[in-house]
């Protein structure tokens, strides 16, 4: 990986979710001029990793329906259509050999009854990222999924909090959840030269909490 120029969205929480948000609101050209931007930076682009998104409830029986739109529409600007628009700008700067990478969940398969936007969001990464990987294989460019489960971040605090964490935690025969530097070893290996052969991909990181 050395020498490569690599471009990670939602490096950091707080602000990695607002300049997400911000750039789906905008539309294409924001999310061009980022692209250009570190593009130009770096000397090109030879990986992406979309990483940016956003988890809120917004069980069924239990939001508004204004409440239950707007969670929707966030959910897929920013974890579908933010990577969407920033794989089209950031392929425009990459060569053959490039690599993509797009942090989907295990919520796009097994559901997610309180957060269905997310769920659905993330299923649509996941179709978004095994029909580039058939678009982008004669360019010389790999396109791969991570979709990890319950994961301490930021993100999950909250929820892995006593009782729920402790819920959350046995849904794993491990006993545990996962940990950030256990999903990035699997995008690196996704991100690596040697992964064109996984080109397609959608790597299940939830320590058998959930088997497909």
């Amino acid at each position: 990986m050395n020498g490569r120029a690599v471009l990670v969205t939602g490096a950091s929480k707080g602000i990695g979710r607002a300049v997400a948000t911000a750039f789906a609101a905008q539309g294409d050209e924001g999310v061009r001029r980022m692209a250009d931007k570190a593009a130009g930076a770096l000397g090109g682009i030879d990986v992406l990793v979309n990483n940016a998104g956003v988890y809120h409830l917004h069980p069924i029986t239990g939001t508004s329906y204004e409440e239950w739109q707007a969670a929707w529409r966030e959910a897929f600007e920013v974890n579908l259509m933010g990577a969407a628009n920033l794989t089209w700008c950031a392929l425009r700067h990459m060569r053959a050999g490039g690599r993509i990478v797009n942090v989907s969940s295990r919520g796009a398969f097994r559901g997610e009854p309180d957060a269905p936007g997310y769920g659905a969001s993330k299923a649509g990464l996941n179709a978004m990222s095994q029909s580039l990987a058939v678009a982008l294989a004669p360019h010389g460019i790999a396109v791969a999924s991570v979709a990890p489960g319950f994961v301490a971040t930021e993100m999950t605090t909250e929820y892995l909090k006593p009782p729920l964490g402790d819920a959350i935690r046995a849904q794993s025969p491990f006993g545990r959840v996962g940990e950030p530097d256990e999903i990035a070893a699997a995008v690196l290996y996704l991100a690596s030269p040697a992964a064109e052969w996984a080109s397609g991909t959608v790597l299940d990181l939830n320590g058998a909490s959930y088997l497909r």
